[in-house]
């Protein structure tokens, strides 16, 4: 029997927020329907890590409500730090610069969590236990929040990527260097966030798996100059979900790269396999890269020919149940 776990993360938030909007909708959520039926055809349960816009949104919190209720999947927080109260000015236009949780102050952090999981525990009438920061933007001092707040897993890291040259406050630093980060789920260290330990917060990295030329040739892959050479000749890091953030291709060829991964996770034996998307994706024009009803219908294609080849040596779990696993205690 598959027993390989496969989790499937949906960062659930409002429409098209790479055009970066000062009024945020959330029409996406009539989408997920969908979604949901084509992984319950193959015992897949989503976790959608929702953020504030959509947690206000009943359409979702009704089918939120209705697939918890089921235990057809989970909910868990994703927090946008720029328009989730209370708000604080930090730039001279958050909307537009998107700025990191971790770039507010320490206190302001401390409320944003706060506030945010008390409204899901009251959204959706249960606790939540799941997250994934904003922009993946994360560090020891946000690990030891969520502890504080009762969350047992995170799934913000992915390996061998690096976000320092996406910016949030113009003035920072930009984003976190995964790249040297482990691929696999491990207890994270208070202190170093890249360092396993025996007990904490369980880290469960998005599955990216490096291609056999940038095993040999990792060092092409890191000048810009260059980048865009070997990405066509072939995809460096390719990762379990619709876009490829490491590849700048039309919506077929990131999806083809979608398949590589599940190959090369498999051929590797990996220990579990985490595929992420936002909601907006599964919509027409919600996003840049699925504009049109024809790249959705070729986006559930794609979908259904990876659940399929999962499918047949993984077991679909949510991160409640892979915690529950690790640690031996009853889901």
């Amino acid at each position: 029997m598959p027993d390989t776990p496969f989790i499937i993360t949906v960062d659930t938030e409002g429409d098209n927020l790479w055009s970066k909007p000062y009024r945020i909708t959330t029409r996406n959520a009539y989408y997920l329907p969908r979604f949901q039926a084509l992984c319950e055809r193959f015992g897949f349960k989503p976790v959608y890590l929702a953020n504030y816009e959509m947690a206000m949104c009943d359409a979702f919190v009704e089918f939120g409500r209705d697939v918890a209720e089921r235990g057809a999947g989970e909910i868990g927080m994703h927090l946008h730090a720029w328009n989730s109260p209370p708000l604080v000015q930090l730039t001279d236009d958050d909307f537009r610069h998107q700025p990191y949780l971790t770039e507010y102050p320490e206190q302001v952090m401390r409320e944003k969590i706060r506030f945010m999981t008390r409204l899901l525990q009251e959204r959706f009438g249960r606790t939540v236990s799941s997250h994934r920061a904003g922009r993946l933007g994360f560090d020891s001092r946000y690990a030891a929040m969520l502890l504080a707040e009762g969350y047992r897993v995170d799934c913000s890291v992915t390996p061998g990527l690096d976000w320092r040259a996406n910016l949030g406050n113009p003035e920072g630093t930009g984003g976190v260097d995964y790249s040297a980060f482990p691929d696999r789920p491990y207890f994270l260290a208070p202190s170093d966030i890249s360092r396993p330990v025996q007990t904490g917060l369980l880290e469960v990295p998005v599955t990216v798996r490096p291609s056999g030329f940038y095993r040999m040739a990792a060092w092409a892959y890191r000048i810009p100059l260059l980048r865009r050479f070997a990405n066509n000749l072939s995809p460096g890091l390719s990762w379990m979900g619709p876009v490829q953030p490491t590849l700048s291709a039309p919506p077929e060829r990131n999806l083809k790269t979608m398949l590589v991964a599940e190959r090369a996770a498999r051929a590797a034996a990996a220990p579990h396999v985490e595929f992420m998307m936002h909601s907006s994706e599964l919509m027409p024009g919600g996003n840049p890269t699925f504009r049109t009803a024809s790249d959705i219908e070729r986006l559930y294609e794609y979908l259904e020919a990876l659940f399929e080849k999962l499918a047949a040596w993984c077991r679909g779990m949510t991160l409640e149940e892979l915690h529950a696993r690790i640690t031996g205690e009853s889901a």
